[in-house]
């Protein structure tokens, strides 16, 4: 029996061809800058991956060496491996696959970049280095699932090294690098979260992949499958010829790469494409020649063609796109072609006509940026309408933390963040603090043994740092959905302001979640989320009536917060309700009952915010009892809008 490992064929995947083409062009030429595939699971993401990995030939690289060095190429190789060769040592070389490296979501910073033993460093002037992450892809395809749920820090890191093709760690003066050319290829589900857009800017492709909706193809999928589970070897065998064709034709386009050249007219196309796209920045221009420049050699062309930078910029442009919240992120086909049209006719013009099309051009794109987008208005739901949200600052967290956002100070136990103190050092690969270090050492020099060293360091002396980072906020809005709310204009302006929060949430990496009781029941209508696409959905009708179940809601919600806070964001309760209980969980009094589960929620440490929604000319005042067990903050319903109830938040957590 084989034990021979076996990988589903690239070749044998039914449909996908965008995201199988974005994967043959970064095999071709690492330089397109990786791709991001966007879609919902079992569309065939990571097998995709992994079969291209498999297709392709097997890479030389030197035995002994923990960077898996490429004994040819300067630029592949770690400094160990060229002073070697730089001396004239004959390197030792085997052949291996190219990799596919997963990188965990719960990865740590030291896992990815690899760790520094600073203790070494400083007692012995010895670099220690213990690869990562950024090292055993080196040469491969570093697969990153769901990256839009990784610490911004760490795709930071992960961008930087697939630009640069380095990946270079510092702690405290001393320093390491290493080569670290490897394939990104990043997946995400967009109704998780999104990226933010200097992240994605910087993934050079992006596809957006669906499940296949043709019953043929379907059914083809199924079969293929089975047929695979049921005779690994003999799938790959079936289908050795198409793998093998690919595999050449790849080889053969790397070969041809060098050669392909492009006309200034393309260069125009292309920059041209850019501006009335309305795209940020140089990047989509430059990613958009290196793939048509790709796309050449991978039709066997030494020029780029027009058709070329249309494919081009299908594939560059989805992701650079400029967008509203809840407006979908792709390339609009007219529009491209238009703007191909629009060049080929400037090609043709001459001197001040060309100019003055160019101008027409300007404004043209200019009105379109000014202009709202037709359809995209809330008037088609039952929502307010949404605001610019002010700057919301919640006061400094103590406790560590290892969430990230950009709204609110908390100190944390990574190696990120600003460094505000020290403390004893607890494990010796954490942020060592140099000169706090040598402080504690400084009082005992006179009396130990130096060795020839400047300064005589031992284990009591090491200090570590304390970091503050920004973290997110989670907003949790409970709302009374009950027949006693009465004006639906209240409820409109709650909307409002939920979406307000949201698309300020969006640029901050806040989440805001809802639930909404009425009836016998509490329902998490919104987990807590800052993806715009699902709260759209779940906010368009919130209907009102019944009676008034608080306790469930405030139950709910202590479920709710408590999750949030184990997940290492600073959680933020908005109770709306007239505070008129009619309904028991346990057969009580229904509103002492809900004051009990008010006391839990004060005990979490959450910070509160009521707005009484009770009017008229006699009240009983319940939701401001509800309050003080919350020990919140407290307004009334009349006196406030949708963006009042920003601006309240803003001063509650100030």
């Amino acid at each position: 029996m084989s034990c021979r490992k076996t990988v589903f064929p690239f070749t044998a995947i039914v449909g996908q061809e965008k995201m199988k083409k974005a994967l043959i062009l970064n095999a071709i030429n690492p330089n397109v800058g990786g791709v991001l595939i966007r879609g919902e699971k079992g569309t065939a993401k990571s097998t995709a991956a992994r079969g291209l990995a498999y297709l392709l030939p097997e890479i030389d690289v030197v035995a002994d060496c923990k960077f898996r060095c490429n004994p040819d190429i300067k630029q592949e190789m770690c400094a160990e491996c060229w002073n070697r060769k730089e001396k004239g040592e004959e390197l030792p070389v085997v052949k291996r696959k190219m990799e596919v490296v997963d990188l965990p979501l719960g990865a740590t910073e030291d896992r990815v970049v690899g760790t520094l033993d600073i203790e070494r460093a400083i007692k012995k002037g010895e670099k220690h280095f213990e690869p990562g992450i950024l090292a055993e892809a080196h040469r491969g395809i570093l697969y990153v699932d769901e990256v839009n749920l990784l610490d911004d820090h760490l795709v930071d890191v992960l961008l930087d090294a697939a630009a640069m093709g380095v990946n270079i760690v510092e702690r405290e003066g001393v320093s390491f690098s290493h080569p670290s050319r490897f394939i990104l290829v990043g997946t995400m589900n967009p109704e998780e979260g999104e990226l933010r857009p200097q992240l994605l800017d910087r993934f050079g492709l992006c596809v957006d992949v669906q499940g296949i909706a043709n019953q043929r193809e379907r059914r083809e999928v199924v079969e293929r499958w089975l047929d695979y589970e049921r005779n690994p070897h003999g799938f790959e065998e079936k289908w050795r010829q198409e793998q093998d064709r690919l595999c050449r034709l790849i080889l053969k386009a790397k070969g041809l790469l060098p050669n392909v050249t492009y006309s200034p007219e393309i260069l125009d196309l292309i920059t041209q494409i850019a501006l009335d796209m309305g795209v940020d920045g140089h990047r989509a221009d430059i990613f958009m020649l290196k793939a048509a420049h790709t796309i050449s050699a991978y039709h066997e062309r030494t020029e780029i063609t027009e058709d070329d930078v249309r494919e081009a910029a299908e594939l560059v442009l989805p992701h650079r796109m400029p967008k509203r919240p809840f407006q979908e992120s792709k390339v609009d086909q007219e529009k491209l072609e238009q703007s191909i049209q629009r060049q080929r006719n400037k090609q043709k013009a001459k001197g001040e006509e060309q100019e003055e099309t160019r101008g027409d051009q300007n404004s043209h794109r200019n009105r379109e940026h000014k202009e709202p987008q037709k359809g995209g208005s809330e008037t088609n739901f039952e929502v307010g309408d949404p605001f610019q949200v002010k700057k919301l600052n919640l006061p400094l967290d103590r406790q560590p933390k290892r969430g990230s956002g950009r709204r609110s100070k908390a100190r944390t136990d990574t190696k990120w963040g600003r460094y505000v103190g020290s403390t004893i050092l607890k494990d010796k690969h954490r942020d060592v603090a140099l000169d706090a270090t040598l402080r504690a050492a400084a009082p005992h020099q006179i009396y130990r043994e130096r060795g020839g060293n400047a300064v005589a360091i031992e284990p009591p002396d090491l200090r570590q740092k304390i970091r503050e980072k920004k973290i997110g906020t989670t907003i949790l809005f409970v709302v009374d959905a009950s027949g006693s709310m009465g004006a639906n204009r209240r409820m409109v302006e709650t909307k409002g302001a939920i979406l307000s929060l949201l698309i300020d949430a969006y640029q901050r990496r806040d989440k805001v979640g809802l639930i909404a009781f009425k009836g016998s029941e509490a329902r998490l209508l919104l987990p807590p989320t800052s993806s715009v696409e699902v709260a759209k959905k779940q906010l368009e009708e919130l209907p009102v009536g019944g009676k008034t179940p608080l306790s469930y809601g405030l139950k709910l919600a202590f479920e709710v917060l408590k999750k949030e806070k184990q997940r290492q964001t600073k959680p933020l309760l908005i109770l709306i309700s007239d505070g008129k209980p009619n309904v028991s969980i346990w057969g009580g009094d229904p509103l002492e009952e809900a004051k009990s589960i008010a006391i839990e929620i004060k005990k979490l440490g959450v910070s509160s915010l009521v707005i009484d929604s009770e009017n008229g000319f006699i009240t009983f005042g319940r939701s401001k009892e509800i309050c003080k067990s919350l020990d919140g903050k407290y307004y009334k319903m009349e006196d406030l809008k949708a963006q009042q109830i920003v601006y309240t938040v803003r001063e509650l957590v100030n």
